[in-house]
């Protein structure tokens, strides 16, 4: 497939969106880079649908603009913005075979029919779907589906690509196939792609940037690894995998950094080790926070283990890999639990 030379940047200015007295989307100010997959994450009720929906041009702003490449779009209805869409349901055409399926958006635009065949060819290759062109959607299998609906999506070089909740019809070996396949689409075809999910895995594994809502507005917007290992607030870190908010925990936290004001100190709980209580330190203990707890539960979670631990007045989750030779500990044992002081991070209640 031809590459899209132009991807295009999007931009929310002070964008909100009511209903009735309710603020869906509120004062929504964002920038989506040219060619970056940017991931809008958060709970039901967070905005994230509704920023979406804006942005395709499915409802209109109360307040604010939005422009695509520089251009206002806020008054400019759906099937006039030159975009890519993917749904959850694949909205794939049930009575047309997949060719027609993918045909029909470059036939709109007036293609020649020996094009459209061309070009529908190289993109069924490109998605291993070259011995499938004549099915029929109801033939598929979720993934294969999936796949049709991505290609229709792609065919006819949109400047952007709006994808959501893409994978959350598959079971999970597939949205892990899907998800591979995804990156390496967006890298081969450079487009500008805004996703929305409730998936955290997702959007670690998929986005460039992740913006992350609540209540209709932004919460905090930044690239994975920085969103997940240095979460500004609590909602963040309790969203975006677990954490041990460690606010009168009952001892003494160490850390190497100082506490900014109006914060209190999180650790991951992967973050944390756990042995017998009595077993030898780590060559650098001097660089470790240690405390004694018991075990109040362990949960086998295949290539995890998972124990609740009470220590002091908190009870911490420490979470680790699966091991031959490791030490199993179980409900009632004593255990020394530790963690590196700069491992702690500090964030807003």
């Amino acid at each position: 497939m031809d590459k899209n030379p132009v991807p295009a940047q999007i931009e929310f200015r002070s964008v909100t969106k009511m209903y009735g007295a309710v603020a869906a989307v509120s004062n929504l100010t964002l920038t989506v880079r040219r060619g970056e997959f940017l991931t809008i994450l958060g709970p039901s009720g967070s905005g994230k649908t509704t920023a979406l929906m804006l942005l395709a041009g499915f409802v209109a702003p109360t307040e604010g603009d939005i422009r695509i490449a520089g251009n206002s779009v806020a008054a400019v209805p759906s099937y006039r913005r030159d975009q890519g869409i993917v749904f959850q349901s694949y909205a794939l055409f049930p009575h047309l075979t997949v060719r027609r399926n993918l045909e029909f958006p470059l036939e709109m635009r007036g293609m020649k029919a020996a094009e459209r065949a061309a070009r529908v060819d190289r993109m069924l290759a490109r998605v291993h779907l070259t011995d499938f062109g004549g099915r029929m959607p109801s033939q598929l299998s979720g993934g294969q589906q999936q796949r049709v609906a991505l290609a229709r999506a792609l065919i006819a070089d949109p400047p952007f690509l709006l994808l959501d909740e893409p994978l959350g019809a598959l079971d999970r070996n597939l949205r892990e196939q899907m998800q591979v396949e995804m990156k390496s689409l967006h890298k081969e075809f450079g487009i500008t792609t805004i996703c929305v999910t409730h998936d955290q895995e997702e959007a670690l594994t998929l986005s460039d940037r992740i913006v992350l809502m609540r209540a209709g507005r932004i919460e905090q917007t930044d690239t994975p690894q920085a969103l997940y290992d240095r979460p500004a607030t609590c909602f963040v870190a309790n969203f975006l995998g677990e954490a041990n908010i460690l606010d009168n925990p009952g001892f003494k936290v160490e850390s190497d950094a100082k506490p900014p004001s109006g914060t209190v100190p999180m650790v991951r709980p992967e973050r944390i080790c756990v042995a017998a209580a009595g077993a030898l330190r780590l060559t650098d203990a001097d660089q470790r926070q240690f405390v004694t707890g018991i075990v109040e539960a362990m949960i086998y979670a295949g290539p995890l283990r998972k124990y609740h631990v009470r220590a002091g007045n908190s009870v911490l989750i420490v979470r680790e890999h699966v091991a031959a030779g490791q030490q199993i500990f179980q409900a009632g044992d004593g255990v020394r639990l530790d963690w590196l002081r700069s491992d702690v991070r500090f964030v807003r209640t």
